[in-house]
């Protein structure tokens, strides 16, 4: 196939539970890849094939599938809802031209929904909605497009209404054709009737069908004329107006059904293929420069004729080997080429290239611009790398990854385990960049740090079952960092005696709080030449060089400003090294002074917990040390919003499930750093000296 107009990369994301692996698996089954279905409850979908997902039912890797729907190519990515691995949903929405947003007919728009539509915007991911769940008890249609309109900010666009609710939901009216398709009781997706539109529903569709051509008239100014003038388009027409409105995001086509009893799914394969963008209608991925990260002004047009541009966005390690997953954007990849890996500089011969059926695989010979496919055994490449063609060397644009807030110390039961936790924890940090290890050099303790509580239990649940290396689990460690509240100005010289050329240097120097996420900058505004201009990096990189370890108990600093404002220096002891350490001393002696502060991650906590326990909840946040911010009320109970710190969060899970009777849910992102009150920072900080005495 080579007409990439019939390609359809697109990724399923949403909320935890509300149905994205059943509606894959529902995908798979329409056009024909799979002839039985398996359930998420079982155990047994096809993309889900961790035993970890199948066990708990969630997805944690994304999977990608390709199949085929009336002669349409898809490539369909299924990702996690979790707010643990939301990195997987980042990097998918990457390399995705389209997407579909399952929300669930009675849960409605729910906090990692959120989450995944703020990502989804920021990558400029043209979407379907696909509201699931509508067999439900308590599922309600016209109250989750209220939410779409509310909680998101987005403009939902009905295509469909549901025809019943909850037990006597049994299909949907498509509004355009006004046709109503229905179901029998059997479950199977094939086994529907298109019928005419009930007579008590008659009135309701022309509601929404003129809603409907109302917003899609907009996209076309003649086409509106003319039907203001009372004449109305044509279906062809209406099509394309919604298409050229889906793909600049301004509405999002809105379908109804039940992945599950298998009714509905075939009007969003056809939405797919009507509304979703092919890969040559997307804006192409713009190319960067290397060392700057800034844009070059050239893009990757997708087309099999130019040079060869393609993105790794996934490694993972299976049973045959490990897979390098690659967004091809322009020109053709053969079996047996040699290609440039422009972030390492090193050529990479293709061996096997395969297209993915889930776990199943089928080998390719040739792949070009709009594949999504994966090479088998690829040896230096990371997550984000850019594979070009040798000749024509460029970089696209990067992905960048959230860094962890927590960690936990681990060691092997066993001596003879530690070299093979060593491989493990090697080819898991390459799958996944939001898990990091580090050793710590004085107690050589192994550290491992990720996104959550979840993230690091389900690392820790691998590396026993895939890797069979068993663990000693310390208690998480939060994540905490150092900072100053005030400004001090100081001076300190360093000089050094010991026969032959000695050391001296003298700095002058304000140091001060930065504004928020600022980091560390430095500034030099010495007149004359008292501190040589080619020291002043010297001096930086010293006062850098300290940020990893603050005064208080060791942790990073943050957020602090330095300025040198005077020195002197020695004709002939004075070199970079002499004013390097003066800058070291400087920032020990100075930090101190400038009144240095712990700070501690806060998390943004998102609860849902049903009505009567909402004051157990907020009770409970408050002796967490929360700041409650927003409460909304929904259909089906409450959501409580507060910024609470991480290291009161630990174990929350089970507390909440005990007050609401195992009803509540909750998800949390990091939001930033906040200054710790007087006895939590005391603690602490005696807590990390009596660490660092054992050691």
């Amino acid at each position: 196939m080579t007409d990439l107009s019939k390609y359809r990369n697109i990724g399923i994301f949403a909320h935890v539970d509300a149905g994205k692996t059943t509606t894959t698996e529902r995908i798979l089954k329409l056009t024909g890849q799979i002839h039985k279905t398996g359930e998420v409850h079982d155990g047994e979908s096809t993309t889900d094939f961790m035993e970890q997902e199948a066990e708990r039912g969630i997805t944690i890797q994304s999977a990608a599938v390709s199949c085929f729907w009336k002669g349409y190519r898809f490539n369909v990515i299924d990702t996690p809802g979790h707010v643990d691995f939301t990195v997987e949903v980042y990097r998918s929405l990457k390399v995705l031209d389209g997407g579909i947003g399952v929300f669930c007919g009675s849960g409605g728009v729910e906090p990692q929904s959120e989450t995944n539509w703020r990502y989804a915007n920021d990558s400029e991911v043209a979407r379907v909605i696909f509201v699931n769940k509508l067999d439900r008890m308590g599922a309600d249609f016209f109250n989750v497009v209220e939410q779409v309109k509310k909680v998101l900010g987005a403009n939902p666009v009905v295509m469909t209404l549901p025809i019943g609710r909850e037990d006597d939901f049994v299909g949907v009216v498509d509004v355009l054709e006004r046709k109503a398709y229905v179901w029998d009781d059997t479950g199977l997706p094939e086994n529907y009737e298109i019928k005419d539109v009930p007579e008590d529903m008659v009135d309701q569709v022309e509601e929404y069908r003129e809603m409907m051509i109302e917003t899609a008239v907009e996209q076309d100014d003649d086409l509106m004329m003319a039907y203001m003038d009372g004449e109305e388009p044509s279906i062809e027409e209406i099509k394309r107006c919604i298409r050229a409105g889906t793909r600049t995001c301004t509405f999002f086509p809105t379908f109804c059904g039940s992945a599950f009893k298998n009714k509905g799914m075939q009007l969003v394969l056809d939405a797919v293929v009507d509304y979703l963008p092919s890969p040559t209608e997307v804006d192409p991925q713009p190319l960067t420069n290397p060392e700057t990260g800034e844009a070059t002004g050239e893009v990757a047009t997708v087309s099999a004729d130019e040079p060869l541009r393609a993105l790794a966005f996934k490694i993972m390690d299976d049973r045959f080997g490990a897979l390098t997953f690659i967004r091809i954007y322009s020109g053709v990849m053969k079996k047996g080429d040699t290609i440039l890996n422009s972030a390492t500089g090193k050529t990479e011969r293709i061996g096997r290239m395969v297209e993915m059926q889930a776990n199943e695989r089928n080998e390719l010979t040739t792949a070009q611009a709009g594949d999504i496919i994966a090479v088998v055994g690829m040896k230096n490449v990371q997550t984000g790398h850019t594979l070009c063609d040798v000749k024509h060397e460029c970089t696209l644009e990067p992905m960048i990854f959230p860094n962890p807030v927590i960690s936990i110390a681990v060691a092997p039961k066993d001596k003879g385990g530690s070299e093979k936790m060593g491989i493990a924890i090697g080819k898991m940090v390459a799958e996944d960049p939001t898990f990091q290890v580090e050793t710590d050099e004085e107690t050589g303790e192994t550290i491992l740090k990720g996104m959550g509580e979840l993230h690091l239990d389900i690392k820790v649940d691998i590396l026993k079952r895939t890797y069979g290396v068993d663990l000693i689990v310390g208690k998480p460690q939060v994540a905490y960092r150092e900072t100053i509240t005030q400004a001090v100005e100081d001076s300190y010289t360093h000089k050094k005696q010991s026969g032959g050329s000695g050391q001296f240097g003298k700095i002058d120097y304000r140091m001060k709080p930065g504004e928020p996420n600022s980091g560390f900058t430095f500034k030099s505004v010495v007149v004359g030449g008292n501190v040589p201009k080619e020291f002043w990096p010297a001096i930086e990189k010293g006062f850098a060089g300290m940020m990893g370890t603050g005064v208080l108990a060791g942790f990073p600093v943050l957020d602090v400003e330095v300025e040198l404002f005077d020195g002197g220096f020695h004709a002939v002891d004075s070199s970079a090294v002499a004013f390097e350490i003066a800058a070291r001393g400087a920032f020990r002696q100075s930090m101190p002074k400038a009144g240095a502060q712990l700070l501690e991650p806060i998390m943004n906590v998102d609860v849902f917990t049903p009505e009567d326990h909402v004051g157990d909840v907020i009770g409970d946040l408050n002796r967490r040390r929360g700041m409650i911010k927003d409460q909304q009320a929904g259909a089906t109970g409450v959501r409580i919003k507060g910024d609470v710190p991480l290291s009161e969060m630990f174990g929350y899970i089970g507390t909440l499930r005990t007050m609401t009777s195992g009803r509540g849910q909750f998800s949390m992102e990091f939001s930033h750093y906040a200054p710790c009150p007087a006895n939590v920072a005391e603690k602490v900080i005696a807590e990390q000296k009596e660490k660092n005495a054992k050691k």
